[in-house]
């Protein structure tokens, strides 16, 4: 590749530095088998609650961080009693929003709002179910990459109040969340430990393997079932301003980190050199972490 055309790479990748994750999120799902891979292991979620209840009653889903997520069609007809969408970014919602009032899917609800509040505030809590939920605990709460934006030390609190609050007494939890570690320079946590460490002395230490072993100790969970499993990921897009979306979307810019123009600059060169020259797909392991409250029968996932 001569200089020109990598500085025309660069220019692009700058450019795309400050999109909206909503956009960031919707190339990952196009082009990733992430939604795919959430998809199968939901729906075995959904079967586990499904055989817990009797077929006659309508079940109820609040999903958390929702975006305008793919999932959502399957959240849709598997929750007739209500599903609510809860995400702070009102252009994914309104993506959400188009689609209730084209397809006339009116026991959908969007809320607007940041859900890390639920871990600091039981009035808002009780405020939140009387206001936002009608007043009716929910069967199944989804977590989909939505723990990136809340603190890892506040996690056993927010599950708590989850239970306390929020989840009905046959219920469960499903969280998703890529692993915290990797010596795979081709896997979204090395880029993110690489260069978030580099830049702002910070790694990842958000796990749901840790916080599986830190919920078993909380007297809230001794009536649940906890379970977690690894699946991987593949990204990749022959578009680079597309392919940069998400590498920004994965290294938290600009919502939690914010990288110099010199910084971006390195990170662009790298993906050139060692994704893009290659068609190397990006890489991703990630965890699923389950919880059935209140079955008598062995949950799956």
């Amino acid at each position: 590749m001569d200089a020109s055309t990598k500085n025309r790479l660069i220019d692009a990748g700058l450019r795309t530095a400050d999109s909206g994750i909503a956009d960031e999120d919707e190339i990952w799902s196009h082009y990733s088998n992430d939604k795919v891979d959430i998809g199968e292991r939901l729906a075995s979620v959904i079967r586990t609650l499904h055989a817990a209840n009797p077929l006659t009653r309508k079940l109820r889903a609040l999903s958390l961080g929702s975006s305008s997520e793919p999932q959502f069609r399957i959240l849709e007809t598997a929750f007739r009693g209500g599903l609510y969408l809860f995400d702070i970014d009102q252009k994914a919602l309104d993506i959400v929003e188009e689609r209730i009032r084209r397809q006339y899917t009116d026991h959908i609800s969007t809320i607007q709002g940041d859900y890390t509040g639920i871990s600091r505030n039981r009035e808002y809590c009780r405020n939140f179910l009387s206001e936002k939920l009608d007043n009716r605990k929910v069967d199944l709460i989804t977590l989909h990459h939505s723990l990136y934006y809340c603190a890892e030390e506040s996690w056993c609190g927010l599950f708590e109040e989850l239970l306390r609050q929020f989840l009905a007494h046959e219920g469960a939890v499903h969280a998703v969340l890529m692993a915290n570690s990797s010596n795979d320079k081709r896997t979204t946590t090395w880029l993110y430990n690489h260069f978030a460490g580099k830049f702002f002395g910070v790694r990842n230490n958000q796990s749901l393997p840790a916080l599986k072993k830190e919920l078993e100790q909380s007297r809230m969970f001794s009536n649940s079932q906890i379970m977690i499993s690894t699946s991987n990921v593949k990204f990749f897009v022959n578009d680079f301003e597309k392919f940069m979306k998400v590498i920004w979307m994965i290294l938290l810019h600009p919502n939690v980190h914010r990288y110099n123009d010199a910084q971006k600059e390195e990170i662009i060169s790298f993906i050139i050199d060692n994704f893009w020259l290659k068609g190397q797909p990006l890489l991703q392991k990630q965890h699923h972490l389950v919880i059935y409250r209140g079955m008598d029968f062995k949950g799956i996932i």
